[in-house]
């Protein structure tokens, strides 16, 4: 499943592409994609507004809309858009299209169908159900150290179990988890009540630092609009990783063996030596 990096990255791809496109005409053809509007309204409601802007809340990427309204998609394990041109064939998996007023057409595909849209007027959007419970963003000023401190003094979960909680940490998931985690020096297995007010400035400063690597890393790369998804997906920082997916491999600071062990229905990769209890 993405995270915050590679939704970003499609974000921003998708604003350069189709910011200031009108939509022609929209078809939803899986209606649990969208199961809180009928395909007729969803055509309707979505036929001839123009894309204003494409952003970003958590994982979800926000099509703002003209007259007020706002499509909320989440990607998940396998969703997919792809701005096609006029007349080529849909996709497999095919799940919903918006035909532009420039001929090309956004699709979105889906093979496993996890994939989830809603519409959503602007005014109501910060209360809609998938956003209302998020943590503040990492790059906001509510994102603190401070924060980190109150949220994890509630909870009894451990550390990285903590951290994929999108209510108490916005956007990270299992591969960006790990890798703040090594940054800090942090052992994953620790409870998140127990971090040591020293080590919290630390796990701060290291989930800004690995989310700005991968961001910045993932705006260097060609974006194939028949594939924007794919052409960040596995991890736009993948390749570079400190210590996720290198089981067996060498610390990058003190060489000893990186362990992976199953914590949470997860892997979880970390440095025995370097992170330490």
């Amino acid at each position: 499943m993405p995270e915050l990096p590679e939704v970003e990255l499609v974000a921003r791809a998708l604003n350069a592409l189709v910011g200031s496109r009108r939509v022609v005409r929209a078809r939803l053809l899986r209606a649990a994609l969208a199961p809180e509007t009928p395909p007729a309204s969803f055509a309707r409601r979505l036929r001839g507004r123009t894309v204003e802007r494409v952003g970003r809340r958590g994982k979800h990427v926000l099509f703002e809309l003209e007259g007020g309204l706002v499509l909320v998609a989440h990607l998940r394990m396998t969703g997919r858009f792809r701005l096609l041109p006029g007349g080529a064939p849909h996709p497999k998996h095919t799940h919903a299209t918006f035909e532009l007023d420039d001929g090309r057409t956004l699709v979105f595909t889906d093979q496993r169908h996890f994939g989830m849209m809603k519409l959503v007027a602007s005014r109501e959007l910060a209360e809609a159900k998938e956003l209302r419970a998020l943590a503040p963003e990492p790059f906001s000023e509510g994102f603190t150290p401070e924060y980190l401190r109150r949220v994890f003094a509630r909870t009894r979960r451990t550390l990285k179990e903590t951290l994929l909680d999108q209510r108490m940490v916005t956007g990270l998931g299992n591969i960006y988890a790990a890798e703040a985690l090594f940054l800090a020096r942090v052992n994953p297995f620790v409870a998140a009540a127990e971090l040591s007010p020293r080590r919290l400035p630390r796990l701060h400063r290291a989930i800004i630092e690995v989310f700005t690597e991968s961001i910045a890393h993932g705006s260097t790369m060609n974006v194939d609009p028949e594939d924007i998804d794919g052409s960040y997906y596995g991890g736009a920082y993948e390749g570079r990783w400190r210590v996720y997916d290198r089981e067996g491999e060498p610390c990058v600071n003190c060489r000893a063996r990186v362990r992976r062990v199953a914590h949470a229905g997860r892997s979880t990769y970390y440095c025995p030596r370097c992170q330490r209890r």
